[in-house]
């Protein structure tokens, strides 16, 4: 029987393995070519990467700007005068060191400027075109309430949550590669089990069509026998089917074109001494973010209280001017050398940094909040994956128990069957029980492997590439 159980396998799975010789993926190298294919992962570490300019970025406040300006300017227009010639009074000095108007009186009682100054006249030509400055001027800041400092951290943390957010991201991929792959593996078990069903069911009919033949028995178990072949037949069918789909869904998810035919090594050795680590979410990359969202609320609120605490900044410039004519000669052809220093102090604002600031405050006891809400749904959702994990191993142990029963009973079966001891519906039954047991098995293997990844990722431990 076992001869033909294999020599059917190998019908069943030559025209699912490709013609060329290609690469055996196991579980780990599908987890590398999800983690370089997914796109979900590449847009978290192009996030990772903005989240490291941001802080270089800000980085740059603690330093001081440069920044060259330049300006030119050409134009028609000017400014044209003349000034009449004209006799000007004259002014004498008085008491104190003032100047008082050198008067002379007259004999009808007024008075007249004793001396007048001739003024002969002035052409004034000023032309601004061709006029241009150039400078260098620094910037520092001294002190901004804290708000650079504030800043940078915001973004040291930004950083670190999308780090976070990159890990996270990776456990879910590795988590839906895992599904994929032991999916694609279980569902080839599965069909390995509906051939050797199938197969046991041609060699019984073809010993009751032979034993009909000769007249030993009634063409109603050969027509039992037909009936059973037919569900085994759709059985193999849909078993195919589902390997084709699971194929196609594990290519898709670790990056390979859907009709590539690929390998998988499909290791069902289960290892009943691997020891677990105990639940802790403090590792899960969710509680990390959590706890980076308080942090960033904390630094949220020293800068709203910034906004309303003195700004101290010093600037300095060194210019050079050219141009500006005046009668034909150059008036600008000079360098300078300024300082600047610049002191704000917000003194009311009708309680509105107050507010803010408690409003920030507000957001941060709503952050610490909300991470005590996620970390006893975490803890729930640790329990319930060990739970589950336990209760897996434990079906695999039933479950090989149930399988080993099967196939003595079956064996047993077939001789009695052979002597004529027993009937054939029961001999059925007993491939029937074989079959569910053997898939019951391959099913609970699935569930060990699926729910050891879902232990993994709930307690924040998962192995990534």
């Amino acid at each position: 029987m076992k001869k033909r159980i294999y020599t059917g396998l190998l019908a069943f799975l030559l025209p699912l393995c490709p013609v060329i010789a290609q690469e055996v993926l196991t579980l780990d190298r599908c987890r590398e070519m999800a983690v370089e294919n997914n796109k979900r992962i590449s847009i978290s570490n192009e996030n990772k990467k903005k989240a490291g300019y941001d802080v270089k970025g800000y980085l740059a406040n603690y330093y001081p700007r440069f920044s060259a300006t330049g300006n030119y300017l050409y134009t028609t227009t000017g400014f044209n005068k003349s000034i009449p010639e004209m006799y000007l009074p004259s002014y004498v000095p008085g008491e104190k060191g003032t100047l008082v108007p050198n008067l002379l009186p007259t004999p009808d009682g007024s008075t007249v400027f004793q001396q007048y100054a001739w003024f002969p006249g002035l052409d004034i030509d000023l032309r601004l075109r061709n006029t241009y400055t150039a400078g260098l001027m620094i910037e520092q800041p001294l002190y901004m309430g804290g708000k650079i400092t504030a800043a940078y951290k915001m973004a040291r943390i930004g950083e670190e949550m999308a780090g976070l957010n990159q890990q996270l991201t990776r456990t879910e991929v590795i988590l839906l590669t895992d599904e994929a792959y032991w999916t694609h593996v279980q569902t080839m078990e599965l069909a390995k089990t509906a051939y050797a069903y199938k197969s046991l069911l041609d060699a019984l009919l073809q010993d009751v069509e032979n034993a009909w033949n000769a007249g030993l028995k009634p063409r109603n178990d050969l027509l039992k026998v037909q009936v059973k072949l037919n569900e085994a037949g759709l059985q193999v069918m849909q078993a195919e089917n589902a390997v084709r789909l699971s194929r196609m869904n594990l290519c898709h998810v670790i990056g390979l074109p859907l009709n590539s035919a690929i390998q998988v090594s499909g290791d069902y050795e289960l290892d009943s001494a691997l020891s677990l680590p105990a639940p802790d979410i403090t590792a899960r990359p969710e509680y990390g973010i959590l706890s980076k969202q308080i942090e960033l609320k904390e630094q949220q609120t020293r800068l709203a209280r910034s906004e309303f605490l003195p700004n101290i900044g010093v600037m300095g410039n060194f210019g050079y001017a050219n141009g500006l004519k005046l009668n034909g000669e150059r008036l600008l052809d000079n360098s300078s050398f300024s300082a600047l220093l610049s002191v704000n102090i917000p003194l009311f604002h009708w309680g509105e940094g107050r507010n803010k600031v408690r409003s920030a405050k507000a957001e941060r006891n709503i952050a610490t909040l909300q991470r005590e809400e996620m970390s006893e749904k975490m803890e729930l959702e640790a329990m319930q994956a060990l739970n589950e994990l336990e209760e897996s191993r434990m079906e695999v142990i039933l479950t090989t128990r149930s399988l080993e029963q099967a196939e003595e009973n079956l064996k047993v079966s077939r001789d009695y069957y052979d002597a004529g001891l027993e009937t054939l519906a029961d001999h059925l039954e007993a491939q029937t029980l074989w079959q569910k047991a053997a898939s019951d098995l391959v099913r609970a293997k699935t569930a060990v492997y699926l729910n050891e990844t879902k232990y993994l990722k709930a307690i924040g431990t998962y192995s990534l590439p």
